[in-house]
């Protein structure tokens, strides 16, 4: 199928991560009814303001990015929030979209949701197939119901709902807060703060021999843009670089680029989540489709998208680092920096 570009476009999560990404990259191709709305004017956890809105915006597609998401403290210690918030999002907003008729869906998973042992790299097969990881266990049942939700949508009622499953994601408009971020954007402000501080070491929770794959978010935005022209199953499919980066080796990458003369100490007694993962991204391969961008170039990119919120376009540029580029995803807006409506909006 084509995805006519007067089509009206909604992305329920634009202000975060995934679905700001999105909408770059919806309005880069052309899409000229991009529709948003900000969670002061609709809660997507409430079922009868989802249905009043679909009924009255009538989208023809929907990028489902929307999410209440964060590191592994914060879905340690917010289990029961992460799965409550997570399931009545996904669930209603797949269930409006059956109902006014929408051409198509595309949900975002994570690579989380697979069990804590999978064999790697994790083919599309290992859902469900073993105990999930303990730290994230209430964020990753959410998101496999809503996988699960769009195959029975499929099944029950014809609807044409696909689901992919990013790998961890990272670049402009992450969450750089300590408390509830990701280890990539955590780590980030973590050298940055210590550079401006003058201290010379930086802590960092675990042994760093965890294992990850990480993606630039807006190469997940063109994927999704092209599994919603051409892939039409049943089933999910796996998004990633098939590259793996130790927690050791992604924070040396960082020192480089933020605070090269810091020390690394690592705290042990910290956790370190799931041992190794990372993602057969062969189905996604065999349709035509690879990540493009380096990570020690996503991470510049994504430190200087992080100065410019902080102290403006000159800081990126007098640190040495560059803005431009055809597929970096800075649109030239700031992002918006509250951190409620960001904890409810981005996808892990």
């Amino acid at each position: 199928m084509t995805v006519d570009l007067d089509a009206a476009v909604f992305v329920a999560g634009h202000n975060g991560l995934v679905g700001s990404a999105i909408c770059r990259r919806l309005r880069r191709v052309g899409f000229r009814r991009i529709l948003t709305e900000p969670r002061s004017r609709l809660d997507l956890r409430q079922q009868t303001s989802v249905l009043r809105w679909f009924e009255q915006n009538r989208p023809d597609y929907v990028y489902l990015a929307a999410g209440t998401v964060g590191g592994i403290a914060a879905n340690s210690n917010r289990q029961a929030e992460f799965l409550y918030d997570n399931m009545m999002i996904h669930a209603n907003v797949i269930e409006a979209s059956r109902r006014v008729g929408v051409t198509k869906l595309l949900y975002l998973g994570s690579a989380c949701v697979y069990p804590r042992l999978s064999a790697q790299p994790i083919t599309e097969l290992e859902l469900l197939a073993g105990p999930l990881e303990p730290t994230n266990e209430g964020y990753a049942l959410a998101k496999i119901a809503g996988v699960r939700l769009c195959d029975f949508y499929r099944e029950q009622y014809g609807c044409n709902f696909i689901a992919a499953m990013p790998t961890n994601l990272y670049g402009p408009n992450d969450n750089f807060d300590l408390e509830s971020s990701h280890v990539l954007p955590a780590l980030m402000r973590k050298f940055h703060e210590a550079k401006e501080a003058g201290r010379g070491q930086v802590e960092v929770w675990g042994s760093g021999s965890a294992r990850r794959e990480f993606m630039y978010v807006d190469d997940l935005a063109d994927s999704c843009l092209f599994l919603m022209d051409r892939y039409d199953e049943p089933g999910h499919v796996n998004v990633g670089t098939g590259v793996e980066t130790s927690i050791a080796e992604l924070a040396g990458m960082i020192r480089s680029i933020v605070h090269p003369d810091a020390e690394i100490v690592w705290d042990t007694s910290r956790p370190d989540g799931m041992p190794r993962r990372s993602l057969d991204v062969s189905v996604l391969a065999g349709l035509g489709w690879t990540a493009r961008t380096d990570l020690e170039v996503g991470l510049a990119r994504t430190y200087a998208w992080y100065l410019d919120q902080l102290h403006g376009d000159e800081a990126a540029t007098a640190a040495g680092l560059r803005l431009g580029g055809e597929h970096h995803g800075f649109d030239g807006k700031r992002a918006e920096p509250s951190r409620a409506d960001r904890s409810q909006v981005v996808v892990s």
